[in-house]
């Protein structure tokens, strides 16, 4: 076993497969833990599947630091020279998929959903990238925590905006679309197929198309519709046919025009909320993850706020909150700046991470505001009503009400540590 590469120290082999090895490594810099592909050297050797194998792992290498989403793997640094080569990625070490399509070990229902409208948003924020990422399957989709994912492995990636990257089958045939598998036009469409043949397993624990050949589970792929999950396993709802099998279509153009749609779609039959389209929900996670009072809320957790709020975009000038009107929610600012006054005079700036308005949220709307609210320049924020808030899980209320609670305490000290200084 190699012991180190580049600045990483490598302690133990995770996997291997037919190109490359990876490896658990430290970063001798930071001393962090990371994943290490290594590329085996037969790669480099002047042989057709060599080159296919060396066009896969510089695809791969080419995607570092350009896929930025909570549930995608990041790609840290990669490094490709004429005879060797390696790819340093985020370290996920809660297993992947497989281990949740045994019959033992199925998600409920309600968590299969989560896992699916995560993995559309994740694969939604990937196509606007322009990549297409032709390998979905269980062993590709690693599990941080819970009902937590991160999409792994770009290697088969076709990149619509880099030339040299073609259309070529590439994937793993139980999961392949249909245009896959006759070399047709790839679109997000074929990428959507083939989550669904995944969620499929999620909810049943067997795949949709089974077959003992290729030649005919190429046939069925093509031409054979599956059984819808309900028929053979009662307690999954109805609804999630209509999921499954539209988004299992055979034409590309008769599944969900958008990952947006097939993620509303799941929203619906898990309760969720998926009320602006125009921010997408990567950008709404990102921004309440920066926020300090949320820190130690669970990734799942931050899940539920993205749903729970009303996200708003608004030019410089706008009146967020007015004085003396009765308001029911709390808000945090996501982009720009905003400032509160009170009779026409500044209280307080307010920077992206930064709530205002919860002692109205803390009242039940049982009085009127105190300071009106304006943004000073272009603003991004979210605004939670207090009924949106009630419907969210036991767990999620009681950690926010938790932070919340810490942040008053602290402002509250900050104000009496202030008032002690003047009286000095």
């Amino acid at each position: 076993m190699l012991k180190s590469i580049g600045k990483y120290e490598l302690k133990s082999v995770l996997g291997k497969g037919a190109s490359a090895t990876v490896y658990l490594g430290v970063d001798t810099f930071t001393n962090a833990e990371v994943a290490v592909k290594v590329i085996d050297t037969e790669v480099f050797k002047n042989s057709s599947d060599g080159e296919v194998l060396r066009s896969q792992f510089l695809n791969e290498a080419s995607l570092a630091g350009k896929l930025n989403h909570p549930h995608i793997v990041s790609i840290l640094d990669a490094v490709v020279t004429e005879d060797s080569g390696h790819i340093a990625m985020e370290y996920v070490g809660g297993g992947d998929l497989t281990q949740r399509t045994s019959l033992l070990k199925l998600y409920s229902t309600q968590d299969a959903i989560q896992v699916g409208f995560k993995c559309c948003g994740a694969l939604d924020y990937a196509y606007r990238q322009g990549v297409i990422h032709r390998d979905i399957k269980p062993a590709n989709i690693m599990i941080t925590k819970g009902t937590d994912i991160k999409i792994a492995d770009f290697g088969a990636a076709y990149l619509r905006h880099k030339a040299g990257t073609d259309q070529v089958s590439m994937g793993t045939p139980s999961y392949m679309s249909p245009e896959q598998m006759s070399g047709g036009e790839l679109t997000h469409q074929s990428d959507m197929f083939s989550w669904a043949i995944v969620l499929y397993e999620l909810f049943t624990g067997e795949k949709p198309f089974v077959a003992k050949t290729m030649s005919e589970l190429v046939r069925k792929i093509q031409r054979e519709d599956p059984v819808p999950p309900s028929r053979n396993w009662p307690s999954i709802p109805p609804a999630i046919d209509k999921v499954l099998l539209t988004a299992l279509a055979k034409k590309p153009a008769d599944r969900f025009p958008t990952w947006a749609d097939f993620a509303l779609e799941l929203a619906k039959i898990g309760g969720l909320s998926y009320q602006d389209k125009s921010i997408q929900d990567s950008e709404k996670y990102e921004a309440l993850r920066r926020v300090p009072m949320l820190s130690k809320l669970a990734d799942g957790q931050i899940w539920e706020l993205v749903h729970a709020g009303k996200w708003t975009r608004e030019p410089a000038r706008h009146v967020i909150i007015r004085e003396n009107d009765i308001g029911k929610s709390l808000f945090f600012l996501a982009k720009g700046q905003v400032k509160a006054t009170r009779q026409g005079r500044l209280l307080n700036l307010i920077e992206p991470g930064e709530c205002f308005g919860e002692m109205a949220y803390i009242r039940g709307g049982k009085g009127e505001r105190h300071a009106s609210v304006e943004s000073m320049t272009e603003v991004m924020y979210a605004e939670f009503p207090s009924d949106a808030l009630d419907r969210m899980s036991d767990s999620c209320q009681l950690h926010f009400m938790r932070a919340l609670v810490s942040t008053l305490a602290e402002r509250l000290e900050l104000a009496n540590s202030r008032l002690s200084q003047n009286k000095n």
